[in-house]
């Protein structure tokens, strides 16, 4: 045991001449609140490695970030970023740096103390300030108020005019062109072209729409009995075997269960029994 304990003194006894010089400040002349950076180069063995301490803050003095560690040609350089917040000279104890050795060794640096002048801002010609209370609030000039008045009386008029313009009168539109209406096609002309189911539907709806007209109770909704059970209630002196015969003989066209029948001359007694009956 006692050849371990001095075999520790002599490792320690041998890395203490390598702890380097003292802590330098930079800048050479900082002033108060301005950052202070406190430097130190460590010499340490090749394979060695350094881990700075955390400073802890005081009512002067406190620091401003993690400490730095940079490599150098000899060693390691300590930098701790500081700043102060009164004038005169500071001195602050720097905590312990930690050297690791390749082969798990540590022991610990004295951090030692630091030295520094810091100025004060304020010039040399005020001596003894004392503190002052708030000034007074500065208060704006009186304004004349005629010019928002005339902004605000120029954009009423503009939305004035604007609302106006807007309303305007809708635009007087021409009344389109009257479009010929195209003559009715004969007959003759829709059973040449093999419609005789046209030619009987147009007669059909031709007499249908003249006895509405003449007996609202005849409906065009109403089938062709219906038709003709209320043209016999409202008008008995009616043709009735006529206008029935020429019904259904035109409903048998329509349907195609009548063929080779006159249907010319149904269509040209549809047209007259319409004429007659329509008031």
């Amino acid at each position: 045991m006692k050849w371990v304990a001095l075999l520790g003194v002599l490792a320690v006894w041998r890395l203490a001449p390598l702890q380097g010089g003292e802590w330098t400040a930079t800048p050479a002349t900082p002033t108060v609140g301005d950052t202070v950076w406190l430097e130190r180069e460590i010499v340490v063995p090749a394979g060695w490695r350094i881990r700075a301490g955390k400073l802890d803050a005081t009512e002067q003095a406190e620091p401003l970030a993690e400490p730095a560690v940079r490599r150098t040609r000899d060693g390691w350089l300590v930098r701790y970023p500081i700043v102060a917040w009164t004038p005169g000279t500071h001195v602050l104890t720097l905590p312990p740096v930690w050297r690791l050795g390749p082969d798990g060794r540590a022991d610990s640096v004295p951090g030692g103390v630091a030295r520094f002048l810091v100025g004060s801002v304020i010039p040399d010609t005020v001596r003894g300030p004392q503190p002052r209370g708030a000034l007074a609030p500065v208060r704006g000039a009186r304004r004349s108020a005629l010019p928002v008045a005339a902004a605000l009386l120029v954009a009423g008029a503009i939305l004035a005019a604007g609302l106006r313009w807007r309303r305007r009168a809708p635009l007087t539109v021409p009344p389109p062109p009257p479009v010929p209406l195209e003559h009715e096609v004969p007959d003759a002309r829709w059973l040449a072209a093999g419609e005789p189911k046209a030619v009987a539907a147009r007669a059909t709806y031709r007499l249908r729409v003249a006895l509405a007209r003449a007996i609202p109770d005849a409906r065009l909704a109403l089938s062709t009995a219906e038709c003709l059970a209320a043209v016999e209630r409202a008008r008995p002196s009616s043709p009735l075997r006529e206008l029935r015969a020429l019904l259904e003989q035109l409903d048998r066209v329509a349907f195609a269960s009548a063929h080779g029948t006159d249907l010319a001359g149904l269509a040209q007694m549809a047209r007259r029994l319409a004429q007659e009956i329509a008031p």
